[in-house]
């Protein structure tokens, strides 16, 4: 526990702004573990689940279609679900409704990065702050009586003010490189959806086309 007790001292040295500063790390952290871990499972492979409901939505089963998309808890076969319930309907109704329900899943992909938005461009100004009291206490020192005979108070105030920074901007550098990679998670699962989604519009248009076809037969 050495490491820690030496960690929060240095911490310490940084003046009253650290403490919005550990907040900002926390909640950075927090919501950096709880989206990758989110978006890893939205973003799982769905090949075999698009196979399966191919094989099903062509054997008229749409029932059972719709049952293995919602099973698969992913964005992609909640969308693909959405569709197949629509597909009594025309083609627009089926589209129009994978559409909106890939406009949630979007939305929910996308949840709480703006946290990390905010983390990034709030740290550094965090630690702006902390240089600017830090040196505002090393010049009154200085101006003061005794301020030439207490080098020490003096180099507190400058270390204040450079442990500020530094903590300001690692934090938003770390938040910054975390929530590019988030993003471009993010997007990778609206394009999958959006590529499943019109794989699978495909496939009912050539069902009805088929159907269409055998009833023009059949008249």
């Amino acid at each position: 526990m050495g490491w820690f007790a030496d960690a929060f001292a240095f911490l310490v040295k940084g003046g009253p702004v650290m403490i919005p500063l550990v907040g900002c790390s926390v909640v950075s952290l927090a919501v950096v573990f709880e989206r990758y871990f989110k978006l890893k499972a939205a973003s799982k492979d769905t090949s075999r689940l698009i196979h399966d409901t191919e094989d099903l939505v062509f054997s008229g089963r749409i029932d059972k279609a719709v049952e293995e998309c919602e099973s698969h808890d992913s964005s992609v076969g909640r969308v693909i679900a959405a569709g197949l319930r629509s597909i009594r309907g025309n083609l627009d109704h089926v589209e129009r409704a994978m559409e909106e329900q890939a406009m949630r899943e979007t939305s929910t992909l996308q949840s709480r990065l703006g946290v990390l938005d905010t983390v990034i461009t709030i740290a550094p100004l965090l630690g702006l702050l902390g240089t600017v009291t830090g040196m505002i206490g090393s010049f009154h020192v200085i101006s003061s009586k005794v301020g030439m005979s207490a080098p020490t108070a003096i180099t507190g105030g400058v270390a204040e003010a450079l442990i500020a920074t530094a903590t300001g901007l690692t934090i938003a550098i770390v938040t910054l490189v975390s929530y590019n990679y988030l993003t471009e998670s993010v997007k990778r699962c609206v394009e999958d959806m959006e590529m499943r989604a019109t794989q699978m519009t495909n496939v009912i248009a050539d069902v009805q086309e088929r159907r269409n076809e055998i009833k023009t037969l059949s008249a």
